[in-house]
């Protein structure tokens, strides 16, 4: 069984369309419908697609720099 996750939000009372799925016309799948009550991707990861920048990329880390090894 090959299983494929996505999530939508639905646009109309009742009414769920999903687009993108990676199935071919023709092909059986089952549905299975479930509410989330996590926190949405973008709450979850509030930095993603954020512009983000690095200063001396290049540099070496010295072991002193390392909190891990204090």
């Amino acid at each position: 069984m090959q299983a494929y996750r996505t999530e939508t939000t639905l646009l109309q009372n009742g009414k769920l369309s999903i687009w993108g799925l990676p199935f071919l016309k023709g092909d059986a799948v089952e549905v299975i419908i479930l509410t989330s009550k996590h926190k949405t991707l973008s709450e979850r990861y509030p930095l993603r697609g954020k512009p983000y920048q690095f200063d001396r990329p290049f540099d070496s880390v010295s072991e002193e720099a390392w909190d891990a090894l204090k």
